[in-house]
C-alpha cells in the first residue's frame, strides 16, 4: 500500500490506508469540519463501516494524520462497476487546518494512484445547497475538473 510523507509548516503529515484504530478521531474530525460549515453535523452510514464499504470492496479510504497521530483529513474512492471510473467520496478537512495545502496534498495522491491503478475518470458529486458547501464548488475547478450536471464534476486521468 502506497503512503506519503509530507512537511506542511513544519508538521509532518502522513497519507496511510484507514485503520480501525482512529475510527473515533475521523468520526469526531469528520463530525468537526461537517459543524464548521454551520449546520447540524450527522454520519454517514458507511463511515460507520469503512472497512466492509471500501476496503474489503478493493477501494480505498485513506486519512491523514499529523506528527501526534491525530487524523487531520480523510478522503476515499469507491469504483463504478463495470468501467474504469470511481467516485470520490468522504473528502475532508479538519476545519481549522484548511488552506494549508493537505487537502491539494490528499487530492493529487489519490490521482496518481488512481491513474497508476488504471483508472481514467474520477467523478466527484457536491452537496446541496450549493452556498454550504461553496469550497468544494471553488476547490474541484482549480484541479482540473468540470462540471458535467448541476452538482457533479468529472477529471479525465
Amino acid at each position: 500500500d502506497w503512503e506519503i510523507i509530507m512537511d506542511i509548516k513544519n508538521n509532518l503529515i502522513k497519507i496511510i490506508v484507514y485503520d480501525e484504530k482512529y475510527k473515533a478521531d475521523l468520526l469526531s474530525m469528520i463530525l468537526e469540519a461537517k459543524g464548521s460549515l454551520g449546520s447540524n453535523p450527522s454520519l454517514n452510514p458507511d463511515l460507520l463501516t469503512i472497512s466492509e464499504s471500501y476496503l474489503k470492496k478493493g477501494d480505498k479510504f485513506w486519512i491523514a494524520i499529523n506528527n501526534k497521530n491525530m487524523v487531520i483529513g480523510s478522503i476515499a474512492y469507491s469504483s463504478i462497476p463495470d468501467s474504469t471510473e470511481v467516485f470520490l467520496h468522504r473528502f475532508f478537512i479538519k476545519s481549522n487546518l484548511k488552506h494549508n495545502g493537505i487537502g491539494s496534498t490528499l487530492l493529487k495522491f489519490v490521482e496518481i494512484y488512481l491513474k497508476k491503478e488504471g483508472k481514467t475518470r474520477i467523478k466527484v458529486h457536491l452537496g446541496n445547497p450549493r452556498e454550504k458547501w461553496i469550497e468544494s464548488y471553488n476547490f474541484y475547478p482549480k484541479y482540473g475538473y468540470k462540471f458535467f450536471e448541476k452538482d457533479y464534476l468529472y477529471k479525465e486521468l
